[in-house]
């Protein structure tokens, strides 16, 4: 049997969480917690991060700190998960889908300005499979719109646009490490804050609304209630564990993007003969390996090859069903302009086994599958 994913471990996390408990510290902004904080900044160059408790509670941190409120518009893609959204609907203000790029599957920056209303606030490009949004233009239709941008990054630690960390660009950036990402806490995240004069607020709205992190740092002689925030500090048992896998990100980076290029070179054949589609990785993009995809014809033929694929002891998945036509974005959420690609492309996408540690026979024993399958082999279809 060939997972779809696998939960990183290097083998230093359970002697990390051991230190952790002995410190006799496990709530938040402990010595693991402000390890994971450091190393974020100096290898990705925000002027803060702060780790949270899943990527969720970045965005909403992010979309408090950009001061959206009731009534206010922010431009997202429809492809994305329910968190990019939720963010914003929880302010009570309202998502403004729009259709995203079929080569990458990232907002389509060309369309961004024709849903810009006297209402919109920020714009949230999410940097979908680890690969970066046209940022440039993107930073330069808020430049012009007064708009703050929020960088879904959830997927993309270590991927850069124009040489520069996705997260870092946009006033503040999301990341996730979920247990499917490639570095893991189990459920946790992290803000990354661009502007040094956004880091004092939001490490008030972080640890509920106070300036407890002011008064832990010796900086006053007491804290007290600031402003609107919650609690969005994970524990030091997690942040031990994330810890681990921060000093082994070379060593997990290498074993996925071996994998990642691994299915692009054996793929290519089917994809040369029309069977396929595979990712595409723009000029000024450096992707993290965070997923494999091919896209197939249609929602039909995904279907036949994921119950094909779990014949032969794969599994595989997809991915997101369009937030513009789901219950809960219908009633809290608009589409502008028209769905070209969002509705197509998500029924055609289909995500292959990949995570830290895969074997290279694991990878060939997919690729082989896929081959027989498109190719007609073994029962496959002609």
């Amino acid at each position: 049997m060939i997972e779809f994913n696998i939960p990183p471990y290097v083998g230093s996390e359970l002697g990390y969480i051991k230190d952790a408990i002995d410190s006799g510290k496990i709530c938040g902004d402990g010595k693991y917690t402000k390890l994971c904080n450091e190393w974020l900044e100096n290898r990705l160059d925000p002027a803060k991060a702060l780790l949270t408790t899943s990527c969720t509670h970045a965005t909403e941190m992010a979309v408090i700190l950009s001061d959206i409120k009731p009534e206010d518009e922010v431009i997202m893609p429809s492809f994305t998960f329910v968190s990019t959204a939720d963010a914003v609907v929880m302010r009570g203000a309202k998502p403004v889908f729009v259709d995203v790029r079929p080569d990458t599957m990232n907002i389509d920056e060309r369309l961004i300005e024709d849903a810009v209303t006297e209402k919109t606030k920020a714009i949230i490009p999410v940097h979908y499979a680890g690969v970066s949004c046209e940022m440039t233009t993107i930073m330069d239709i808020a430049d012009r719109r007064g708009l703050k941008v929020i960088e879904d990054a959830a997927q993309a630690i270590g991927s850069t646009y124009k040489g520069k960390a996705c997260g870092t660009i946009g006033d503040y950036g999301c990341l996730s490490f979920h247990e499917t990402k490639n570095i893991s806490m189990g459920e946790g995240g992290a803000l990354l804050i661009r502007d040094r004069e956004n880091i004092e607020r939001a490490e008030i709205v972080r640890e509920k609304g106070t300036n407890r992190s002011r008064f832990y740092r010796g900086e006053i002689d007491k804290y007290t209630w600031m402003d609107a925030g919650s609690s969005y500090l994970p524990s030091e048992l997690n942040a031990a564990y994330l810890y681990a896998q921060l000093e082994a990100f070379d060593k997990i980076q290498g074993s996925r993007m071996k994998a990642w290029d691994m299915y692009y070179e054996m793929l290519t054949p089917l994809k040369a003969d029309g069977f396929i589609e595979l990712p595409v990785i723009p000029d000024d993009c450096e992707h993290n390996a965070h997923m494999f995809y091919i896209k197939v014809k249609d929602i039909d033929e995904r279907t036949a090859v994921i119950g094909y694929l779990k014949e032969h002891g794969i599994y595989s998945v997809f991915h997101y069903i369009p937030l513009h036509t789901s219950p809960a974005g219908m009633r809290f959420g608009r589409f502008v302009g028209e769905d070209r690609y969002t509705t197509r492309d998500s029924e055609r996408l289909l995500r292959l086994p990949l995570h830290y540690g895969i074997k290279d026979e694991q990878v060939l024993a997919v690729c082989d599958a896929l081959n027989d399958y498109f190719r007609g082999r073994d029962g496959g279809r002609l």
